[in-house]
């Protein structure tokens, strides 16, 4: 194991991240960019921004918690070290999409009522199954439910996001990039640490496998509400592709899990999303030898 562990030290977050990835930034991107002069022009746009960055600001809020919470349970120094710098990486993608809400007009004064007014209930609960494994010092039902199943959603949606803003918004998909290259990380680590916890105490499968299936159920509701409220929005941001292709300027196809995410409905994106996310449960789930449980419709 202690190679593994190497592989996720501190002196290789130190070079990867800080002194790789993210050198040269501002708040995730390079210094000189600025959110679209669109969204501040047209309130539909910029209310449905502000509304999207608020469910990344509370995800990764939960991350934070979760993964700092999770330092004292380890059960060896190596996991301890990976796990704090985890909690750097969360803390600063709660301060990078803070950052956004503010570029976005949110002043600082509003921050908390803004988060509050359009949080989604299910997300908020999806992460209060998580917290409550943690607040039991439950490492491997909260490595599982932070490092799989939270950061590989998280993973998903990221990459989703990040095919529909590289075209129009260089400075969010910037952003993005380097909150993907952090959950690869963080999703590899739960993968190989947890596999060897579930073989020494298989009596917390049953356990783990009820959470990930509360967790799946409070997800897939997030996904339905935030997909049904987007379709007005969705619709403007074409409707401005197509006036931008018909006055000659170059539309950037958005391309994500082979299909155009400027032409899906939202119940397709949604379909999409969620299909792609299960997908990535099942087989992570399976390396570390839980079986996938599949939730109830929302």
């Amino acid at each position: 194991m202690s190679d593994f562990l190497d592989a996720y030290s501190i002196q290789n977050w130190l070079e990867s991240c800080p002194q790789g990835y993210l050198e040269g930034t501002l708040y995730g991107h390079p210094p000189e960019e600025k959110e679209p002069e669109l969204l501040f022009e047209n309130e539909l746009l910029r209310t449905e921004a502000i509304r999207t960055t608020v469910q990344l600001v509370v995800g990764e809020r939960c991350a934070l918690a979760a993964s700092s919470g999770l330092i004292n349970a380890a059960p060896d120094p190596g996991s301890k070290r990976f796990l704090a710098t985890q909690t750097l990486d969360e803390a600063r993608h709660v301060e990078i999409f803070t950052q956004r809400l503010h570029d976005l007009g949110v002043k600082k004064s509003e921050l908390e009522s803004v988060i509050t007014e359009h949080a989604n209930p299910n997300l908020v609960k999806f992460a209060e199954v998580l917290l409550e494994k943690v607040d039991k010092k439950d490492f491997v039902a909260g490595v599982v439910g932070q490092n799989i199943v939270l950061e590989g959603m998280a993973f998903s949606v990221f990459e989703m996001l990040r095919a529909s803003m590289g075209g129009v918004n260089p400075k969010f998909a910037h952003t993005l990039d380097g909150t993907i290259a952090d959950e690869r990380r963080h999703v590899g680590f739960g993968e190989n640490r947890i596999g060897s916890l579930i073989q020494q105490y298989p009596e917390k499968r049953p356990e783990v496998e009820k959470m990930q299936k509360e967790m799946s159920y409070h997800m897939l509701a997030t996904f339905a509400e935030t997909f049904s409220q987007a379709g007005a929005a969705m619709e403007e941001g074409r409707r401005l592709n197509r006036d931008a292709a018909e006055a000659g300027q170059p539309v950037a196809p958005s391309e994500w899990q082979g299909r155009d995410v400027n032409v899906l409905s939202p119940d397709e994106m949604e379909g999409v999303l969620s299909e792609t996310v299960l997908k990535e449960f099942k087989v992570r789930l399976g390396r570390i030898g839980i079986e996938y449980q599949t939730p109830s419709a929302p």
